[in-house]
């Protein structure tokens, strides 16, 4: 693998930064605390804004070499030519996305608390695997909770890089670390700081312990 996924894994919330300067000004802040993979996610109907966008930060993650994934459209992935996809469960199948994105493309799955179906991910070309949500999370307020002892024996079954996804704080991140997730997925907790930057940094500094 060319890539090595550790660290702070993080997804743009459109209602947090809602014109396209405060998203870069936001994805610039949250690289500069030592984000090492930024999800471009929005599910408006304005394609014409989200292409925008996406060719902005796409630009601007190519320059901080910075991974760029986008959320569930291969077709916009393919368009921008950005480094991935990550696909939920009522998307395009990865075997799809590797069709239409090429080999080299990153795919990542959201599996939620199954390990089969990460199992089933990974056997069909998925390059990481995503459990969760882990705790509360403002995101997805209606989403089910993962135990981690999920992640525990996820971790003891798969090899590849496993994100842990969902409420993830400072305080709880840790925890998540320790039972195996390679990287921290975040929006509000980075996004939704005062200090962008300062908060990716501490998100960043949880790996160092």
């Amino acid at each position: 693998m060319a890539f090595k996924l550790r660290g702070l894994y993080v997804i743009t919330d459109s209602l947090l930064m809602p014109t396209t300067a405060e998203l870069v000004a936001g994805v610039i802040a949250a690289i500069q605390g030592g984000a090492r993979v930024v999800q471009y996610r929005d599910k408006s109907t304005d394609n014409e804004k989200r292409l925008q966008q996406a060719l902005a930060l796409k630009k601007l993650c190519q320059q901080q070499a910075v991974l760029f994934i986008i959320n569930d459209d291969v077709g916009l992935a393919k368009q921008i030519n950005a480094d991935g996809v990550h696909i939920g469960e009522t998307d395009s199948t990865i075997a799809q996305a590797r069709a239409v994105l090429g080999q080299s493309a990153i795919i990542g799955a959201s599996c939620y608390a199954s390990i089969e179906m990460a199992q089933q991910a990974i056997t069909a070309g998925a390059d990481y695997v995503a459990f969760g949500s882990f705790f509360p999370s403002p995101t997805k307020p209606d989403a089910h909770l993962v135990s981690l002892a999920v992640l525990q024996a996820a971790r003891r079954q798969l090899v590849c890089p496993i994100i842990a996804i969902g409420g993830i704080t400072l305080e709880n991140g840790g925890a998540l670390i320790t039972a195996g997730a390679d990287m921290l997925s975040v929006v509000s907790g980075v996004f939704a700081a005062k200090d962008i930057a300062a908060a990716a940094r501490s998100y960043t500094q949880l790996f160092l312990g």
